[in-house]
């Protein structure tokens, strides 16, 4: 048999062929991208070709790989479909290479690799067939395993009568035509199906626009907004950069994001992974594609898309509702296997629709208005916020001029609720013998919720004023009891010349007790459940700190089924609270909910929104008390000798 009519030979032409034609397609599917804006990447150094083209293995390998490994089945599935296929293809092109092709080993090694493809395929399919989970998106997708038993099985065929010899002939020229089959319709689906994500998604782990994600660091902050730009925000696909665009391409549809979502989960109407898909869509007329989960409760639009119409609207193809319906708890973003960054894409949309439209929920009109001109979102004076501490020691480190530990008292100074655990916490440091002050009347609102809600401006103004007033005085480290403070001054305001050491009341606690400045006694038998604040847990990857100090006060404590970095949100991050958008239930009675599945009597929190937001849960609900107020209680059990400090 001649080379031109051996079916081996054939299959390394039909995987050149189908590799030619795969550039092709994904050549005019890139092409869309260049109409977006310069690359934005967090270090603000544009795309760094070279070193995110080499780092690609390791970060689809390792990064990746991480998280598609929370879900075993899937791992095995994804390792097994993605191995073999570039395994056995790659091998396959080198058959035409005389010496190998003539090899019986070779033609072994190859069918070993088709083997694994094969087996992965048939792993997608079981997972969708017979009956698909609702986090599957259907359509194109269900014809994928399809697809992948054909172009695995009939490459399997032809390697192994390429092994055999003449008996197996026949069946080999059958597997060419299977993988024929198989091979062009999985190029097909490199335009705008399941294989999209395979091209898109190598592409975005190199152009990534958090890089320091791939390094070990959170990269959490939102990046700043060009407020000189002729357009403030994203209005149209062309106002993206053009490697969120790539980003969008780069979903897979797995719908891991879906299921994380609280909002989705409170049948509010935004599913993170329906997004995606629309902006990935937006480019084109009429709505895009899409055989998944709706948005629940979604409410109309008119479903038109171009690369420069608008993207939020009633008459575009999503509606305002659903970009203010997210909480930025960053659940979808963590979930994510390739990494995607939801929550910039819909910060970028609120900036367009603040700034520019000053088109907000009518709950936030408000609060954005204090925020600017009262530098406070609640309108409240500046010089109330020292209120809840009456009785107690408070000293302004203007009196003093410098101090060891600045304590940031945040927004929810203002509040009962919060003035309770502040009390607390200034007793244990005045107990602990902490050298300690505040800025009183000169610290005003941080910024978090302006960001959030998309007023940048305002978020500046703020920034730079308060770094101003702290560049005035001198101090070690600032200690907050709010995580949104926290997030916002260690890790937003250096873009705007802020550099401060940073801690969490939880972690300052633990430091104190490990120490031994505050003595503990064991408090009485009790079950326990903590509660992670997002902007704690997810956005600066304090997970242990709240754990050892609960530790040490005896309770036994127990997990919530999604805790540590998986922690599932209250539903007071995002300016959620002021946008309101309706649901069929509140975030906060599930997540009580799943306290209540641990039949804990207490919830420990560590964040004044967690706090408000959870024990405004009515019901048979478990009591919701701060960290520092627990280490307070049992402080304050211990023998007088011990108690105050050192």
């Amino acid at each position: 048999m001649t080379a031109a009519s051996d079916p081996a030979f054939g299959l390394g032409l039909l995987v050149a062929l189908l590799a030619a034609c795969a550039a092709v397609v994904a050549a005019r599917a890139a092409l869309r991208w260049r109409i977006g804006r310069a690359a934005r990447v967090d270090r603000g150094t544009g795309v760094d070709w070279m070193a995110g083209l080499l780092a690609v293995p390791r970060r689809y390998l390792v990064d990746v790989h991480h998280v598609v490994a929370r879900d075993p089945h899937a791992a095995r599935m994804h390792a097994l479909a993605a191995g073999g296929l570039l395994a056995g293809s790659t091998l396959a092109l080198l058959g035409l290479v005389p010496p190998l092709g003539a090899s019986r080993l070779f033609w072994i090694t190859t069918a070993l690799a088709f083997l694994l493809a094969l087996v992965g395929g048939a792993m997608v399919a079981r997972r969708r067939y017979p009956r698909r989970p609702a986090r599957l998106s259907g359509g194109t997708f269900q014809r994928l395993p399809l697809l992948l038993v054909a172009y695995g099985g009939g490459a399997l065929l032809v390697a192994l009568a390429a092994t055999l010899g003449d008996p197996l002939a026949p069946l080999g020229w059958l597997g060419l035509a299977m993988a024929a089959i198989g091979g062009f319709g999985l190029v097909r689906q490199l335009a705008g199906g399941p294989m999209r994500h395979a091209f898109a998604g190598a592409l975005h782990l190199a152009a990534h626009p958090r890089p320091g994600r791939f390094e070990g660091e959170r990269a959490t902050a939102l990046m700043p907004a060009d407020l000189e730009a002729p357009r403030l925000g994203v209005a149209t696909p062309a106002d993206f950069a053009w490697n969120q665009l790539l980003g969008f391409d780069a979903c897979i549809q797995c719908g891991r994001c879906e299921v994380a979502c609280p909002a989705f989960a409170a049948g509010q109407p935004l599913n993170p992974k329906r997004l995606i898909q629309d902006l990935a869509g937006a480019f084109k007329s009429g709505p895009p594609a899409y055989a998944g989960s709706p948005y629940p409760n979604a409410r109309p639009v008119a479903g038109i898309g171009g690369p420069d119409l608008p993207i939020v609207g009633a008459g575009a193809l999503i509606h305002p509702d659903t970009i203010w319906s997210c909480t930025t708890c960053r659940a979808c973003v963590e979930e994510c296997p390739m990494m995607i960054e939801h929550v910039d894409a819909i910060v970028d949309l609120r900036r367009f629709q603040t700034m520019e439209l000053a088109a907000v929920p009518a709950g936030a009109i408000p609060t954005l208005s204090e925020s600017r001109y009262a530098e406070e979102p609640g309108g409240r004076p500046l010089s109330a916020r020292t209120d809840f501490a009456a009785g107690l020691p408070l000293p302004l480190i203007a009196d003093k001029g410098s101090c060891d530990v600045l304590l940031w008292l945040g927004a929810g100074a203002y509040e009962l609720r919060h003035g309770r655990t502040l009390r607390a916490l200034v007793e244990l440091l005045r107990r602990a013998s902490i050298d300690y002050a505040v800025l009183g009347a000169e610290e005003r609102d941080c910024g978090d919720l302006a960001r959030r809600l998309g007023d940048e401006a305002t978020f500046a103004d703020l920034a730079r004023a308060n770094i101003a007033t702290l560049s005035r005085y001198a101090f070690r480290r600032i200690l907050t009891a709010d995580p949104h403070a926290l997030h916002v001054l260690r890790n937003e305001y250096p873009a705007f010349g802020g550099h401060y050491e940073l801690i969490h009341h939880s972690a300052f606690l633990d430091e104190l007790t490990a120490e031994g400045r505050l003595n503990l006694v064991a408090m009485p038998d009790g079950r326990l459940t903590y509660h992670d604040p997002c902007y704690l847990g997810r956005y600066n990857g304090e997970t242990e700190a709240p754990r050892r100090l609960l530790d040490r006060l005896g309770l036994e404590r127990v997990e919530m089924e999604r805790h540590g970095k998986r922690a599932m949100c209250c539903g007071g991050g995002g300016g959620a609270p002021v946008s309101d958008i309706a649901g069929d239930r509140r975030i906060p009675d599930i997540r009580m909910a799943q306290a209540r599945a641990t039949g804990a009597a207490t919830v420990a929190v560590a964040c004044p929104q967690c706090a408000a937001m959870l024990e405004g849960v009515t019901g048979d609900v478990a009591q919701v008390r701060d960290l520092a107020e627990l280490v307070l209680a049992a402080v304050e059990a211990a023998p007088a000798s011990q108690g105050a400090g050192r």
